[in-house]
This record gives C-alpha cells, structure tokens and sequence, in this order.
C-alpha cells in the first residue's frame, strides 16, 4: 500500500509540472498580447456621409471647420458605444410616443434627436436642475405653464413637456428664421444667441456664429445621434429586435380629487408604488393635494406586464 501510494503520488507530481509547463507556455507575453490587440480589436477613422441635414436644412459640410466639428462628434458617439446602444434600446420604447407628439405639435421629426441630446432618453435631471426629456429649467417650465411644486412636477410629463418643447421652438424658429438656430437657442436661450449675433454681426446661419463650447458643439451632437441611430449598423452597432427595450402596453385614468395614499392608489389597479411611479414619474409625493380639482391624466400599465411579488 505504502509502495502504491509513492507510485500516485509521483504520477500526481509528474502531471502537475506537466500543467505548470503548458500555462508558462500558454500564458500571454507582452509581444503575442500585444498582437492579440492589434488583432482583435481596431478603431477606424469614420468617413463622414455626403451629405447631411437637420429638419431639412443641409449642414455644410464643405466648409472644413464645420466637417471637423461635425466628425468629432461623430467620433464621440460611436465610439462610446455602451452610451450609444443604451440610447438605441431605450429609442425603440420611446420614439414609437415622442414622435406623434411633435407631428401633433408641429416640430420636424428630426427634432427627436434634440431629447436625446438631452437626456438620453430617460426622465433624469441636469446639474443645473433642468428636468425631463427635455431638460426644462423650473422657471422656463413655469413661464410655459407646466405645474411645478412638491406634488406635482410636469416636466416629467412626456405629452406635457414636448408640447412646452414645441411651443419654445417654434417661437425660436419664428425669431431666427431656421430650425438650426432654434435648436441651438433651445440651448443657449434665445437672448444668447440674438446677443452672439449682434457682437458677431452674423445674422445668417447657425454656422456662421462663434459660440462657447456647449452650444457650438450641440447642433452637431444632434446630427451626430440622428446619423448613429439611423444607421447603427454602419456604426458597429449589432442588435435585434428582443434586445431593444419594448413599447410597454398602457391606458390611462383620470383623477379631479386628491390622492391621500399613492400606495394605496396603486394598489386598486394591481400594482404597487414603484411601477406607478415609473410610468408617472411627473407625481413627486407619496400623496396628491388638489383642492382646486383640476384633471389630472394618470398612467397604468395594464394587467399581466409586470410581476410583482405578493
């Protein structure tokens, strides 16, 4: 027995130097790791298209400092690819409801890309406290007549505050004569682009004008997002459908008296406070004053999408 166990025990020893020795040899150099990068992955210079434009206007990408501003972004947004698939998957749920809002707004359909230059798709707000898809300042939002308090905050409202986008960018477009410069003012407010005009005496195009770095880069974040996600493939972005984030099936109440419990609220449709907060993200308490009885359109998803533990 004795003699059996020396006999495993050298096999055993054998074996391991064995596996030792193809690990050490097996085991990536600085040299073939080196090639192993250079193979498997590669970053390309992107050929900007022929030609491009926003809400029917054409960007001239003739002119050389508009081509390099233009390929930045491009560069940018292509290459931050988690950013940009997040994007497209939260697009194909929320494109399919903003885009008859601005049809019934009046806005080109371009202007899409505008909310996701903003927020990415998602009810979130900036370090200067604009909020929404849109990306409404509380005082702006007020001015538009959207309701903002402890309760109630409707530049969450995605109807609401595209229709106060709408309203703000027609306006622009009415003042500057473009689309272009709309969107730009959608940024840096229509005083500061009419003051850049008159320093610059410029009052022809948004190309022509010597802005700070966040507006002159906006316009071609926009068109860069429009390109990507009207060819993601082109880009190097591969997915399919069962990947993206789906349209979820709702209906809608409507409520003119006071909510005392959400809690309780949700539970009469079947779901609890989180998801009616997800889909209503404009209700900021976990109650409702309204003695005034003013309508107010809530969101319920319907019976069956989400499961919910009892």
């Amino acid at each position: 027995m004795k003699k059996y166990n020396k006999v495993l025990t050298l096999i055993l020893v054998v074996c391991c130097a064995g596996l030792m020795i193809n690990a050490v040899q097996d085991a990536p150099t600085d040299e073939n790791l080196e090639v192993k990068i250079v193979n498997d992955y590669n970053i390309y210079a992107l050929p900007l298209p022929d030609e491009m434009s926003f809400a029917g206007e054409p960007v001239p990408l003739s002119d050389p400092d508009i081509r390099e501003r233009m390929d930045r972004e491009l560069l940018v947004n292509t290459y931050w690819q988690s950013n940009g698939l997040l994007i497209m998957k939260r697009a194909r749920r929320y494109f399919p409801i903003i885009e008859p809002l601005l049809a019934k707004y009046g806005l080109p359909d371009d202007f899409k890309y505008l909310a996701v230059a903003e927020s990415a798709l998602q009810n979130n707000s900036s370090p200067a406290g604009a909020a929404g898809f849109w990306h409404f300042l509380k005082s702006t939002g007020r001015e538009y007549g959207l309701e903002i308090n402890d309760y109630v905050d409707e530049r969450y409202n995605l109807e609401l505050a595209t229709k106060v986008a709408a309203e703000y960018l027609i306006k622009s477009k009415e003042r500057f004569g473009s689309w272009t410069l709309a969107a730009a003012a959608y940024n840096a407010g229509n005083a500061g682009i009419s003051k850049q005009q008159k320093r610059q005496e410029a009052f022809g195009s948004y190309y022509d004008l010597l802005l700070n770095d966040e507006t002159s880069r906006y316009l071609f974040r926009i068109l860069a997002f429009k390109e990507i996600m009207s060819n993601p493939k082109k880009y190097g972005f591969n997915f399919r459908e069962q990947d993206l984030y789906q349209p979820i099936p709702t209906y809608e109440v409507v409520v003119d008296t006071a909510i005392t419990d959400m809690p309780a609220f949700a539970k009469k449709f079947n779901i609890n406070y989180k998801i009616l907060k997800l889909h209503n993200p404009w209700l900021r308490d976990t109650y409702l004053k309204n003695a005034s009885g003013k309508k107010y359109t809530i969101t319920i998803p319907k019976e069956g999408v989400y499961s919910m533990g009892q």
